[in-house]
């Protein structure tokens, strides 16, 4: 087992575990992520992806590169994981503790929250390899910390620290590595509270082209403004207002 899942009413949590390999991504792996991704297209809840023992994940197997040519490439075996990862309906939180390296890096950049551990380590060194970044990195790395930063860390193949990586924004907290979890679940929590829809709604706003804005935000908003939910809520918050 390559990916252990822990399952709960309103979050999962996927743990990278490949302890010999440093939880680098191969081919069972992916297989296990397409099959998560199924189970939450079907029944949305947040996503929680984290690594085992100290390390979110160190690349893509090597070993398993190795072996693939241009046939390989043009199916995008990992990017295609990792798009269906960062179409989600509801949130995916990233804990990253020590290295995410290469596909690892990219399947962080796939979700939609970054947290990390202060031994965090990230970039994509695959230039160093004969390779390209190309499961991601190229169009969501720019959108995340900017376009010139981005082109440092492909072009250089650069590693930040975890506080370069806070200050380029490529993460939105650090935690100690005993305490990062919790505060995934913290957030989780946070999220748990919200209308689902609501939330879906504007994880689909947020992932919008730019052409699409402002439209889309109406239909949205007209679906969630007809919901007995959006009722119900509104009607508990005027009422413990009013016996304050």
């Amino acid at each position: 087992m390559t990916l252990r899942v822990e399952k709960q009413s309103d979050r999962i949590v996927a743990t990278l575990d490949r302890p010999e390999k440093r939880n680098a991504i191969d081919a069972h792996t992916i297989d296990a992520l397409h099959a998560l991704c199924a189970e939450l297209e079907e029944a949305p809840r947040t996503l929680i992806v984290t690594g085992g023992g100290g390390v979110f994940a160190a690349g893509a197997d090597i070993a398993e590169l190795r072996d693939r040519y241009a046939a390989d490439a043009r199916r995008g075996i990992n990017a295609t994981a990792f798009i269906r990862v960062r179409e989600l309906p509801m949130p995916v939180i990233a804990a990253i503790d020590g290295y995410a390296l290469g596909g690892g890096a990219e399947l962080a950049y796939a979700a939609d929250i970054r947290i990390g551990s202060q031994g965090l380590r990230i970039g994509n060194p695959e230039p160093g390899l004969g390779i390209m970044a190309a499961a991601g990195a190229t169009w969501r790395l720019p959108q995340i910390v900017g376009d010139a930063r981005a082109c440092e860390l492909l072009l250089t193949g650069r590693i930040l620290d975890a506080e370069e990586a806070l200050a380029w924004g490529l993460v939105s907290s650090l935690h100690p590595a005993d305490e990062l979890l919790a505060a995934a679940h913290s957030i989780a929590d946070r999220i748990a509270a919200s209308d689902p829809l609501a939330v879906q709604h504007t994880k689909r706003a947020l992932r919008a082209r730019p052409e699409d804005h402002p439209a889309i935000e109406f239909e949205l908003q007209a679906e969630l403004f007809e919901s007995p939910e959006k009722l119900r809520r509104m009607t508990d918050f005027l009422e413990r207002r009013a016996h304050r």
